[in-house]
């Protein structure tokens, strides 16, 4: 029970530290590219309803008909666009907040298990740089490896299916979780070639994408949101590593003192 405990604490607590670190570093880095992209998708969506109203406009004096269902549709559009959403400032910022403390805490308790398993068949407390280490194989797995197929997209910007690239994103995370796996801790020839060829299946396949894409938003402004994100992820993973496995050990070190 002591151990669930030290999971418990110190993902909480590693979670709280780097969801919020990370939410000030969104600020200065994803936060304006993203701003910045939602004025070009606000005029890009401006543009097309005034080029859908005007063929309408133009049969409204020949058909009343054709007026009413065009009132609809306009109401239809007022609808979608007067759904609930946060606002800008405040309120906006501490959604975002929320949701990477969630995150955190969510992947912090998946890297105490497996401090605690470490611990538990070793005898001796996870280090800091071990859990530096496992940070960044948590930046392979999850920020590295899908997005060598599938980029972070801007809004505005148009993507495959997100269903399909659900999947290969999901296929793509578990082929590099468990290659590397093979290759870090089997140590032999034929679990490393299996690693190899499961970090290559994936991009072999190739990641869903359209084959013909328009968007105003300027590549420049994509290509920075895409090492933003990168960076920030970099930030993200490399704390958690750190931040919990001390923690952890701490916690656990506590525990087994206790008893």
């Amino acid at each position: 029970m002591s151990t669930f405990r030290a999971i418990v604490f110190a993902s909480v607590i590693a979670g709280f530290i780097v969801g919020l670190v990370v939410t000030v570093a969104q600020q200065f880095g994803t936060v304006p590219l993203i701003l910045k992209a939602e004025i070009f998708e606000k005029a890009a969506e401006t543009h097309q309803h005034d080029a859908a109203a005007a063929p309408q406009a133009a049969t409204v004096g020949h058909d009343h008909a054709g007026h009413d269902h065009a009132a609809h549709d306009h109401a239809d559009h007022d609808h979608g666009a007067d759904a609930w959403e946060p606002r800008d400032g405040f309120e906006r910022n501490a959604y975002t907040a929320a949701a990477n403390v969630l995150t955190a805490i969510g992947f912090a308790l998946l890297l105490s298990g497996f401090f605690a398993v470490r611990s538990g068949a070793t005898g001796d407390s996870v280090s800091w740089h071990e859990g530096l280490m496992w940070g960044l194989a948590g930046f392979a797995v999850f920020t590295i490896a899908p997005g060598l197929g599938l980029t972070p997209e801007l809004p505005g910007v148009p993507a495959a299916p997100l269903l399909s690239r659900q999947i290969w994103w999901t296929a793509a995370v578990l082929a590099t979780a468990v290659g590397l796996g093979f290759i870090v801790f089997r140590r032999s020839v034929p679990a490393a070639i299996a690693g190899v060829i499961l970090l290559i299946l994936p991009h072999s396949i190739g990641a869903p994408e359209l084959a013909h894409v328009e968007t105003n938003v300027p590549s420049s402004l994509s290509h920075q949101f895409v090492t933003a994100v990168t960076v920030t992820s970099l930030v993200f993973w490399t704390l958690l590593g750190a931040v919990t496995s001390a923690v952890f050990a701490r916690f656990d070190r506590g525990a087994e003192l206790r008893a």
